[in-house]
This record gives structure tokens, C-alpha cells and sequence, in this order.
């Protein structure tokens, strides 16, 4: 009797310890590793890329910057940021050219005067300095030709700004002279800058030329 009791107390306790380890399987709560769902990847990646866009459209501009005395330069400013979808900033005089200024033929006129007097090219401008000038890292510069050399009002901007880092490409118009060492007498007063050669259009520009030039420049 004694050892038929002590057997059933046996069996009572094997069934009562396996229950126990049952329970214990089933209710623990060790965390599951986490998986990123297919939607927060998506996510992810579509902000990292609008970041990078945003970069992207802070630097790497272009810049078209012109003095134009007659309108020709302007035309080919145009076309430049046209072309390239540049920004334009224009060069004004703050005390501006009248037609009787630059009528060369009269030995009286402005600009034969400041032509013969060197001290008298130091032309005020507007503005010499663009908003956000480090965001630009190609800036073209147009002016007329004028005495074989670019017109002085683009002076007082090359000398007011650091073009260090950034590609610069002269471009001219005039009747019958050409480039010339405008450009070079420009990057000379610069003094930074990788500075191009240059073009230089006739006064009645077209843009199948100034897209040609565009192109061999192979920006």
C-alpha cells in the first residue's frame, strides 16, 4: 500500500512539473527582432534623396553677369542664361551712360575722356556683389569691347569679388574688334579664378551662335 502511494505520488508530480514548463514556454515575452516594413524604407530613402537634392540645388549654379552700354551684350546675356538657365545680374552704372556719353566720335564725351584719363575708369556701380556669390561655381562675364579692352564697369565687379574656386568665362560684343587680352587683363586683375578664354560676338548676336560656343565649351 505504501509503495502503490508512493508511485501515484510520483505520476502526480511528473504531470505537475511538465505543466509548469508548459506554462512557463508559453507566456514568455522575450522581444522579437524588429524589421523595418517595406513603407519606412521607402521613407527613408525619399528624404535622403530630397536631402541630397537640396544640396544639389544650393551649389553648382550659374551666374551671368553683363554690362551692356547698347543692349547688344544684354542680348547675348540672355541667351547665355537661356541656354544654361543661369541667373542674370547686371552691371548698372550708378551714374549711367547717356547716348551722348558713348558716342566715341566726339572727342568731349564721357567716354572718350575717361578713355584718355585711366583715374576716370573707376566706374560706381549699384551693386558690385551678388547675394549668395558661393553658391556659384560657373559665372560668365559680358561686356562691349571698347579701345580693344573690355568697357570699364565690369572693373569695379572683377576687382570686388573672389573668384577662387569657380570657372570663369569672358564674353564680348562689338562692331568689328575682337576679344583681345580682355579677358586676360580681366583675369589678371581677378587674380583667382580658373579664368577661359573667351568669345567674342558681332553686335547682331544670335543665339544658334552663342549655343554653339555653349556647346564646344563642354561645360
Amino acid at each position: 500500500m505504501k509503495k502503490l502511494t508512493a508511485l501515484l505520488m510520483s505520476l502526480v508530480m511528473v504531470f505537475s512539473l511538465g505543466a509548469c514548463s508548459s506554462g512557463t514556454s508559453g507566456s514568455s515575452s522575450e522581444p522579437a527582432e524588429s524589421v523595418p516594413s517595406a513603407e519606412s524604407e521607402n521613407t527613408s530613402s525619399a528624404l535622403e534623396s530630397e536631402a541630397d537634392s537640396d544640396t544639389a540645388s544650393e551649389t553648382g549654379k550659374t551666374l551671368v553677369v553683363y554690362y551692356s552700354a547698347t543692349g547688344n551684350t544684354e542680348q547675348a546675356a540672355n541667351y547665355i542664361a537661356e541656354i544654361t538657365g543661369g541667373e542674370l545680374f547686371e552691371l548698372e552704372p550708378a551714374d549711367p551712360y547717356t547716348e551722348e556719353d558713348l558716342n566715341y566720335s566726339n572727342n568731349d564725351s564721357r567716354v572718350v575722356y575717361e578713355h584718355d584719363n585711366p583715374d576716370a575708369r573707376d566706374v560706381e556701380l549699384v551693386a558690385d556683389t551678388v547675394e549668395n556669390w558661393e553658391e556659384y561655381d560657373t559665372v560668365f562675364i559680358g561686356y562691349p569691347i571698347w579701345w580693344g579692352i573690355a568697357a570699364w564697369p565690369v572693373d569695379g565687379f572683377v576687382e570686388a569679388n573672389d573668384f577662387t574656386g569657380k570657372t570663369v568665362i569672358p564674353f564680348a560684343t562689338s562692331v568689328s574688334s575682337g576679344l583681345g587680352e580682355s579677358g586676360t587683363l580681366l583675369a589678371d586683375m581677378a587674380g583667382t579664378g580658373n579664368w577661359l578664354e573667351g568669345q567674342r560676338f558681332p553686335s547682331s548676336v544670335s543665339q544658334e551662335d552663342v549655343q554653339s560656343w555653349l556647346d564646344s565649351l563642354n561645360l
